[in-house]
């Protein structure tokens, strides 16, 4: 399974980036989707996560409200709209999958097995 991200860049604070991750090698579908994000100096957050319907999502309490995970399983993408950006959202931005459990629940952040390479995204303030 591969994955690559796109949509990163420079934004001033309070401007909205939608970042895009593309999915080969098997049966989206079948995959539960996560994004995480990882600052110079800090711990990997698991930021948020989609089931493989889409029926169930998860977000960190740091971007709750804020930003909106999405898939379209007809495009093998997954999405991550991120609005009010904030300069501590600076970071870089990896997808993750792992195939979805039985009961379509999130994954726990040490549950996925494939990742992309990162996008970065920096917010000025």
């Amino acid at each position: 399974v591969q994955l690559v991200e796109s949509g990163g860049g420079l934004v001033q604070a309070g401007g909205s980036f939608r970042l895009s991750c593309a999915v080969s090698g098997d049966t989206f579908s079948s995959y539960a989707m996560g994004w995480f994000r990882q600052a110079p100096g800090k711990e990997r957050e698991y930021v948020a996560a989609i089931s493989w319907s889409g029926g169930r999502t998860y977000y960190s309490d740091s971007v709750k409200g804020r930003f909106t995970i999405s898939r379209d399983n007809a495009k093998n993408t997954v999405y991550l709209q991120m609005n009010n950006l904030k300069p501590e959202d600076t970071a870089v931005y990896l997808c993750a999958a792992v195939l979805a459990s039985r009961t379509g629940a999130i994954p726990t952040s040490r549950g996925y097995d494939y990742w992309g390479q990162g996008t970065q995204v920096t917010v000025s303030s």
